[in-house]
């Protein structure tokens, strides 16, 4: 069988490669070899862009789910396979990021029977935890219909309810709680992003993302297999995603207001610059534009926009778990080129993952709960 040669494998290649030497680079030598960190400035890139990013923009799976499954609204139904498969691939990578950033990853265990229900972390882990498992159980359907085993599929069919109930729960619990790792840093983490509202701010963001990213995802999966999805859904999308950024932009600006902050959000300071940035584009630039029919209604128009509030969102969790820290620390924290590239490695292997099930399993065409899925081979390229 002969492989055919591209410049996107080749890349992906490259990624592979530099990312797998980060990875040994970190398990040889430790954290400090492989990465910027230090005993001062110990959470950077893997935790900020890894796991912070990496959690919300997974959050298309439970709000569709949601939408679909508790909210009866069976025209996002074509929506709803994509999006639980990103959401699986994402939680599996996070928690393989997480895996390498744990300073004893071998430990992870320990969660499961030393419990603290007095730590925010302890929670957060056993959230994602089995909140991975609900989406093993929402995405199976996919595979039992690939497999053809249709008792089975009635069986996961009928159970699907309790599982989607239980999945927002657990994601509307962990979402929140990212936000409240923080509170435990008042003094250390900048006054622009330091709040007690941090856990209701991360559950909005991760609502209005996840809405986006469903429709960016649209885009990538028409280019790459030829599927996008109907042009009336990805503009309810894209308004769903604004109906939960307004709250969100009011929330941030009369909770500067109340602490007296505002002032520092207009500073000649690098902090000041990067709260503009992910204000403005995540969030104003959208509110913006989304009214417009001519920019929304178009297919250039919408990407840009769900384009914009994924970019706002990943401005912020960085501004969260790095940007803020380092302005009180002073840590002198960059990240190293290992630790990028096994970030970059993550996420390349959950873009080959998702074009992998993508091509041999029933992810597109298809009327979710009703028994109609399109035949493997459905997939145009």
């Amino acid at each position: 069988m002969k492989v055919r040669i591209t410049f996107w494998r080749v890349v992906f290649a490259i990624i592979l490669l530099a990312g797998g030497y980060g990875t040994i680079l970190r398990f040889t030598e430790g954290l400090g070899a492989a990465t910027g960190l230090s005993d001062a400035f110990p959470w950077g890139l893997w935790v900020g862009f890894d796991i912070l990013c990496g959690v919300g923009l997974a959050a298309g799976g439970f709000t569709m789910a949601a939408a679909v499954h508790i909210f009866g609204g069976e025209r996002f139904e074509p929506v709803i396979r994509p999006a639980i498969l990103t959401a699986f691939l994402g939680y599996i990578l996070v928690i393989l990021a997480l895996l390498i950033d744990l300073g004893r990853p071998w430990a992870i265990w320990h969660v499961l029977v030393m419990w603290n229900p007095d730590s925010v972390l302890f929670e957060v882990a056993w959230c994602v935890l089995l909140y991975t498992v609900v989406l093993a159980v929402e995405f199976s359907p996919v595979v039992l219909e690939r497999l053809g085993l249709r008792r089975a599929l009635r069986w996961v069919r009928a159970s699907l309810p309790v599982f989607v109930i239980l999945g927002v729960l657990l994601s509307t619990l962990h979402q929140s709680s990212l936000g409240s790792l923080y509170l435990v840093l008042p003094g250390k983490l900048h006054a622009l992003w330091y709040t007690p509202l941090l856990p209701y701010l991360f559950f909005l963001s991760a609502l209005a993302v996840g809405c986006a990213m469903v429709v960016l995802e649209s885009f990538l999966s028409q280019r790459a297999f030829g599927h996008m999805l109907p042009a009336p859904l990805r503009e309810d999308l894209l308004r769903y995603a604004m109906v939960m950024l307004v709250p969100y932009a009011l929330l941030k600006v009369m909770d500067l207001a109340q602490r007296g902050a505002v002032g520092l959000a207009f500073e000649p300071t690098i902090e000041a610059a990067l709260f503009q940035l992910e204000f403005v584009l995540g969030v104003v630039v959208p509110l913006a534009l989304t009214p417009i029919r001519g920019v929304r209604s178009t297919p250039a128009g919408q990407a840009a926009i769900a384009g914009l509030v994924v970019l706002g969102f990943v401005l912020g969790r960085l501004n969260v778990g790095i940007t803020g820290l380092e302005a009180t620390l002073r840590a002198g924290y960059f990240p190293a080129w290992t630790e990028v590239a096994v970030t970059a490695m993550i996420v390349a292997i959950g873009f080959a993952l998702f074009g992998l099930a993508a091509r041999h399993l029933p992810i597109f065409g298809h009327a979710a709960g009703r028994g109609h899925a399109a035949p493997a081979g459905a997939v145009p390229r």
